[in-house]
């Protein structure tokens, strides 16, 4: 978000928009933050529980007055219905990624030892690799690539975070 002031009133924030499945309503979006000069930490797009409508979840680095700037610019745009912000002691997030690791017949098995502790999953086996599959929060997702580092990454991807209210509340019960 451009030049950050040294102060403790920024963190990471949750915003979950609900918008109009159209072609373009991703790209007004992502427009949007360009042009303000917000920085996106992690954006998650999906099919919400509604017909035609998508979820979009976006963390971004900010406080509390970038996000309502930002929540007013997401209500300025035709496609966005609803825009909600997300505590972290209250929802829940978690992450998806995949992890590719060099894997050869002596570390199969510790590397096989670490993805049981973290309650990940090996969805494929090569003769020089194993991809894992981990669900579960930012830090979990980032201990287990931290710990599969001495074996060679070869490739990583996650999905960012994606986050629901805790409870019966949902994205309608929301402070905007």
């Amino acid at each position: 978000m451009g030049t950050l002031p040294l102060n403790n009133s920024y963190s990471r924030r949750t915003l979950v928009a609900l918008m109009e499945d159209k072609p373009g309503a991703l790209s007004h979006v992502v427009n949007l933050f360009r042009r303000r000069n917000y920085n996106i930490e992690s954006l998650t797009v999906g099919h919400s529980e509604i017909p035609n409508i998508s979820r979009m979840t976006v963390v971004v680095y900010a406080n509390d007055a970038v996000v309502e700037q930002i929540a007013k610019q997401l209500y300025k745009l035709v496609n966005v219905l609803k825009v909600s912000e997300l505590a972290d002691d209250k929802s829940v997030s978690r992450e998806l990624a995949l992890l590719k690791v060099h894997a050869t017949s002596s570390n199969r098995a510790e590397i096989k030892q670490l993805v049981d502790i973290f309650r990940a999953q090996i969805v494929d086996v090569s003769h020089e690799s194993m991809t894992i599959e981990i669900t579960g929060t930012e830090d979990k997702v980032d201990s287990l690539l931290n710990m599969l580092k001495p074996f060679g990454v070869k490739e990583f991807a996650r999905t960012g975070r994606l986050a629901m209210a805790r409870g019966i509340a949902t994205v309608s019960g929301s402070r905007f």
